[in-house]
């Protein structure tokens, strides 16, 4: 199944018109023509049937005929990451954390942030391209970048860890996170949070916990931390 997104349909839209960007992938890259059925989804849970009514690369018009909702899962992941001083390794993250099952993602501007900038239109196509080729119905939030101190202070509900490098006790974050619990964590730059950061967290509520005995870059431990709350929510 090819899934499209088209984040104005609702359930009141009988006939509609893709973007200029979809209509085109639809026309001429996959030379769908008149009467031809397509399934896409609003990034609010819906998947919708339709059929072409014109196949224009510019302009496509489709009917909806029917319409599912899905079932939101019973937990939230909210992954706050430091943005990679590589942009292609964020946007690597963000389309494996989609795949996986991300709710939010925040990216988070920390004390050792090498980079303060980042594209956020760029990194919502990446976001909306991901949640279709893994054929979700429920498009992941990306928050503007924020810095880590308004972001701990924001009182997130659920469950709340960072991980660090630090050589405090930690715990596994397998061994912390229960089954339908809501669950927000921190990922620090390539330089780590800093001890202020740390202890700022730890003051907010956050717990801190361990990803495993290697040292881990910052995107590969944020894949890490997604699909241990996935797997023990599978």
């Amino acid at each position: 199944m090819q899934l499209f997104y088209s984040p104005k349909l609702d359930n009141s839209v009988k006939q509609f018109t893709f973007s200029k960007e979809e209509s085109h992938h639809i026309v001429k890259v996959l030379r769908k023509r008149d009467n031809d059925e397509l399934h896409i989804t609003n990034g609010k849970g819906y998947l919708f049937i339709a059929k072409i009514l014109r196949a224009d690369n510019k302009s496509c018009k489709a009917q909806v005929i029917s319409t599912e909702k899905s079932i939101p899962p019973l937990h939230s992941l909210h992954l706050a990451v430091a943005p990679t001083k590589m942009n292609d390794r964020y946007e690597w993250l963000l389309e494996k954390a989609t795949e996986i099952g991300v709710n939010t993602i925040t990216p988070i501007l920390c004390e050792h942030s090498e980079r303060k900038v980042i594209k956020h239109e760029r990194y919502e196509k990446v976001i909306q391209s991901a949640m279709k080729q893994s054929l979700q119905t429920f498009l992941p939030v990306l928050n503007p970048l924020t810095s880590f101190k308004e972001f701990v202070e924001q009182g997130h509900e659920g469950l709340k860890f960072i991980a660090h490098c630090g050589d405090e006790e930690k715990a596994e974050l397998k061994r912390r996170v229960a089954p339908d619990k809501d669950v927000v964590i921190l990922i620090g730059p390539e330089g780590d949070f800093s001890p202020d950061e740390i202890k700022i967290a730890r003051t907010q509520g956050f717990a801190p916990i361990s990803l495993g005995k290697n040292r881990l870059r910052t995107e590969t431990a944020a894949i890490v931390a997604a699909a241990t709350v996935a797997m023990l929510n599978g």
